[in-house]
């Protein structure tokens, strides 16, 4: 079963969507319904419960565990997430997401460069469509990640977000 509810961020709504092993997405408003189930590996028949409050009940603790380091994250207090994932891709995906979460807070990354770490730089390509399907925005951070030239390029959530969480991370820096 998967649990999913809605978070008011300061970059706009997001939907966080957790499996009973780990988050399985943190989604942008733009990605609908439709584009969910390819991000979190639902299928028609899976049965998926939505929280109608943004305070899930303490039977999701998960959810809320999660919850609460996003406010921590927002806040500027929380550099890491200390959560268990649970994302659905092929197994290149997952290595490119794993290592998405090897940027340090407050630091980039480009395409070129996580290929080269990934074994290949001729790779850059495929690993922004890799990070393009990221279904745990923010949490496995792929806003860490910017064009060769240092400039702001391909992200979910939008420039304007990841601008924002960019920004964010510089200005909590201490």
């Amino acid at each position: 079963m998967l649990t999913t509810t809605t978070y008011d961020s300061p970059v706009g709504e997001l939907t966080v969507t957790v499996s009973p092993v780990g988050v399985r997405a943190l989604l942008w408003p733009a990605e609908a319904w439709d584009g969910r189930q390819v991000f979190i590996g639902a299928s028609p028949d899976d049965e998926v419960h939505v929280e109608r409050s943004s305070v899930p009940s303490l039977e999701h603790p998960l959810l809320a565990e999660t919850l609460r380091q996003l406010d921590e994250y927002f806040a500027g207090t929380r550099r890491q997430f200390d959560l268990p994932l649970d994302p659905v891709g092929t197994p290149f995906q997952l290595r490119t997401w794993k290592l998405l979460s090897t940027i340090p807070y407050g630091q980039t990354l480009s395409y070129g460069e996580q290929a080269r770490r990934l074994g290949d730089d001729r790779l850059a390509r495929a690993v922004g469509a890799a990070n393009g399907r990221n279904p745990i925005s923010i949490i496995v951070p792929c806003h860490r990640v910017v064009g060769a030239n240092g400039s702001l390029v391909g992200f979910g959530g939008g420039l304007d977000a990841k601008r924002w969480l960019l920004t964010h991370e510089s200005d909590t820096l201490f």
